[in-house]
């Protein structure tokens, strides 16, 4: 077995906790931005499961899937855009964002972070999932990622609080997540 189709063979069989781990996460969010959906499978997830108004957003579009309703019916948005620039998103009013092993493909995270963050509510909730510096992934597939000291920089610079980054399933996976202030007096 070669190490790509046991990287894939791993992270495949990751997949479905993370989701579920996710929507246990943000399972009171009501609007849910997905960075970097691919092909919009945990926008489906979230979408049939927590009934949540979900929009996927990749720069690609390429894998998106052909229905844009679950099994049950529920609708859910898949959208061909650059997540630094969301006209579409209002400022201020999604529940959550999310962002599944895209950020380290992303050009200029610093922007996407940004971008997050306005368009989430005062106590909104970001959510990163990535693999980790020193991960298989990164020995298999030879890319950059962050540790989990650059993710809580990065989120802290952003703006967010409570930022916290942990690594989890024995320390392939880096989960980070951190808060849009809440308004004080009025003001965020």
């Amino acid at each position: 077995m070669g190490q790509d189709v046991l990287a894939d063979n791993l992270y495949d069989r990751i997949k479905p906790r993370l989701h579920k781990r996710i929507g246990r996460e943000l399972r009171l969010a009501g609007r849910v931005l997905d960075f970097g959906c691919g092909a919009c499978e945990l926008v489906q997830y979230l979408a049939r499961t927590y009934h949540q108004h979900v929009t996927g957003i990749d720069i690609s579009g390429k894998s998106f899937p052909k229905r844009r309703h679950t099994s049950d019916g529920r609708r859910f948005r898949c959208i061909r855009k650059d997540a630094r620039h969301l006209a579409f998103a209002k400022d201020g009013v999604n529940d959550a964002v999310i962002s599944m092993w895209a950020l380290h493909e992303m050009e200029h995270p610093e922007a996407i972070l940004a971008e997050a963050y306005r368009a989430l509510r005062p106590g909104g909730e970001i959510l990163i999932i990535e693999f980790p510096r020193g991960s298989l992934a990164q020995t298999l597939w030879n890319e950059d990622y962050y540790s989990p000291a650059q993710i809580n920089q990065m989120l802290t610079d952003a703006g967010f609080t409570e930022v916290r980054a942990k690594l989890i399933e024995r320390k392939q996976i880096l989960w980070a997540k951190g808060f849009r202030p809440a308004a004080v007096n009025g003001n965020t």
